[in-house]
């Protein structure tokens, strides 16, 4: 099986690739670095319209590329507020050729009150290199998470339950059709 997914993102890839794991044996996913057309930190409808703008740029790269997959994966991760409560989520989409779309989100985690601006205005990892004092937060598989939740859950553990909730879709297609 043939999968592109739209990063260059090592934590989101295998995040990805784990989640893929679970249900298939062999598959091929190749990241390619596509545009979300959206904000550095996307803000609720954004984070939805950036994986959607992703997963349409893949295909437009595949279709200009000659490359034919069997699946396109994207994943962004925002800021979202539910109740007046503001909350970092990963959204996860799956799409192919034939009409079939999923997506999935993955566990969200609560952001400070105090927060949210500096959230929405530098980036959910510039805040947290301020907060914990660290310039490679970015750069190391974890994330913010990690640091938050005191190494217990990564941003690749993040990743990964956003694919296996969209891909629940996709394994059960008979429920849907």
């Amino acid at each position: 099986m043939k999968i592109l997914i739209g990063t260059k993102n090592q934590g989101k890839i295998e995040g990805a690739a784990r989640a893929l794991s679970r249900y298939f044996d062999e598959f091929e996913i190749e990241g390619v670095d596509v545009s979300s057309d959206v904000s550095e930190q996307p803000v609720n409808d954004e984070t939805y319209n950036g994986v959607k703008n992703r997963i349409k740029n893949l295909k437009i790269y595949a279709q200009e590329n000659g490359v034919r997959p069997d699946l396109y994966l994207a994943i962004e991760s925002g800021i979202i507020t539910v109740s007046d409560k503001w909350f970092i989520t990963n959204i996860a989409i799956i799409d192919d050729d034939n009409g079939f779309e999923s997506s999935g989100l993955s566990p969200s985690y609560p952001v400070p009150d105090d927060l949210i601006d500096d959230v929405i205005i530098k980036n959910l990892s510039g805040v947290m290199n301020e907060i914990f004092d660290k310039d490679d937060e970015r750069h190391n598989h974890g994330g913010g998470i990690q640091l938050l939740t005191k190494n217990q859950v990564s941003r690749i553990d993040l990743n990964e339950s956003a694919f296996i909730m969209a891909l629940t879709k996709y394994v059960n297609q008979d429920i849907w059709n």
